[in-house]
């Protein structure tokens, strides 16, 4: 199954892609696209060239799935606020190619990547090295990208293993008075 993960940004959203193996992970491509050549107080011109790049990303490569970052509240609200509209048009990107899409936190990511949640870039561009088998160091926007794919890929696994346990029998353990369980 191939995963593109997408670490969006306004001036660059990072992509990345990986096939995943059973538990083995491979590296397929990652970048960023950038809206350099739009105007800086170009907005709508910016998420025009996100929405087109994330477009070209989908189908050149064909993931099965996505897995983007949640926009955690900055200290500054307007650049959260556009944060979250590059974010969208990513989004809207992924959701019109039909693909389904998954959403992780930099903390969820960090965790599944580094091991803990208060990772630096340097720890997470090190780690996706290791991880790919990379011969250098991915770019910090591309590292993010690659770090969310994996962090689904690892997800992934974890529910199918969910889903394939057998339920359990339902006890009487932690049942409310009237028949309500918890």
């Amino acid at each position: 199954m191939r995963i593109l993960g997408i670490d969006p940004g306004l001036q660059r959203t990072g992509f990345g892609l990986i096939e995943v193996d059973g538990p083995r992970l491979h590296y397929v491509a990652s970048g960023v696209i950038a809206t350099a050549e739009a105007p800086r107080g170009d907005l709508p011109a910016r998420l025009k060239i996100i929405v087109e790049g994330v477009s070209e990303v989908v189908r050149h490569y064909g993931p099965a799935c996505a897995a983007v970052e949640i926009v955690f509240v900055n200290v500054n609200p307007q650049s959260t606020l556009l944060l979250g509209q590059a974010r969208g048009a990513a989004l809207a990107a992924l959701v019109t190619a039909g693909l389904p899409v998954a959403e992780y936190t930099a903390l969820q990511m960090k965790k599944a990547v580094v091991g803990h949640g208060l990772a630096a870039k340097a720890q997470i561009q090190a780690m996706v090295q290791r991880l790919l088998q990379l011969p250098g160091l991915p770019g910090p926007d591309a590292a993010d990208a690659l770090g969310l794919a994996i962090t689904h890929a690892h997800a992934g696994t974890q529910l199918a293993v969910l889903g394939a346990a057998e339920p359990r029998a339902r006890g009487r353990r932690g049942a409310y008075r009237g028949g309500r369980t918890l």
